[in-house]
């Protein structure tokens, strides 16, 4: 997640990535034909494990600029390939270095009606970023693979990205947003974003940007038994914000930053209150040890129940 008040940097260069055709947008109407899978914890662990092995490589980041970004990239591109989505890699220039986003998109479904998930890829120099932002990276990845698996047909087009130079003022997803044609923007049921789903003091938020998309997720938590928040930490700090900018409904969940747990949210949730929910945001120790597994899972789980919901998968 980037750090408050960074400038968006500039932006050149790259063809925008392809998108389908015009545009219903409604994405709390979309039915479930099939019930949601639980998504393997484990498998975004070992996810995890690889971003962590990449950062380790390469200077102990993954940021824009950096080789351990454009390595992850490949990474994940390469799972998606293999699995049969259609990729795009968007090429952008930022601060005076090539920045990359990726783009999947899962054949079928209508393309007048697109349901989007995304999530940055990208860490700060000071650290590996498995937190921040691995763990959206991972669950997003990891979603997208199982619907690859269950050879999934869902009734809208399933659309997911990974964005570079988020930690620079969302530069990746500015482009994107900004390159694609109005005509097809309309096209963009919902955007769902995921930055930071693993916070090792964790907490449970809820983005209350679109209420149809929100509805989705509270409707996970509750019966999970889980307490959810409205987020607040994250307004306007990552992906979601240049596409909420351009009118596109949007969500997304949040586990935590630099913010301090309180001793209500601690009896709610478990923890340690008087701690911020990721003592490691934007430090070297956000590492592949950094991570809640119950927050990662349920967090994962959570996308799979709003792609397959809204997508009608």
């Amino acid at each position: 997640m980037a750090a408050a008040g960074t400038a968006v940097a500039a932006l050149v260069s790259a063809a925008p990535a392809t998108s389908a055709a015009a545009s219903a947008r409604h994405p709390a109407d979309a039915r479930t034909t099939l019930a949601a899978p639980d998504i393997s914890v484990a498998n975004v662990k070992a996810h995890l494990t690889q971003l962590q092995s990449i950062a380790t490589a390469n200077g102990g980041n993954r940021a824009h600029g950096r080789s351990g970004y454009k390595a992850s990239l490949d990474y994940i591109k390469g799972k998606l390939d293999a699995a049969g989505y259609t990729t795009t890699v968007q090429q952008f220039t930022s601060g005076g270095a090539t920045g990359y986003n990726l783009i999947a998109d899962w054949p079928g479904g209508d393309t007048n009606n697109v349901v989007f998930s995304g999530a940055h890829l990208d860490s700060v120099t000071a650290g590996p970023g498995i937190n921040d932002n691995g763990s959206g990276s991972a669950g997003i990845l990891e979603t997208a693979l199982t619907v690859a698996r269950q050879g999934a047909k869902p009734t809208k087009h399933l659309r997911f990205a990974w964005w570079g130079a988020e930690e620079r003022g969302m530069v990746g997803s500015t482009y994107y947003i900004n390159n694609l044609p109005s005509s097809e923007r309309a096209k963009i049921d919902g955007y769902l974003n995921f930055d930071m789903i693993g916070s090792p003091n964790p907490g449970y938020f809820v983005y209350d940007d679109d209420p149809g998309i929100e509805s989705v997720f509270k409707a996970f938590f509750s019966a999970k038994g889980v307490p959810t928040e409205i987020e607040t930490e994250g307004d306007g700090r990552s992906d979601h914000a240049p596409f909420k900018n351009k009118g596109i409904p949007v969500g997304g969940l949040f586990s935590g930053a630099d913010y301090i747990k309180t001793a209500a949210q601690a009896q709610k949730w478990g923890g340690t209150s008087g701690q911020a929910f990721d003592r490691c945001y934007h430090r070297s120790c956000d590492t592949s040890g950094n991570i809640d597994d119950t927050a990662l899972d349920r967090n994962s789980d959570a996308i799979a129940y709003a792609v397959w919901s809204l997508g009608g998968a």
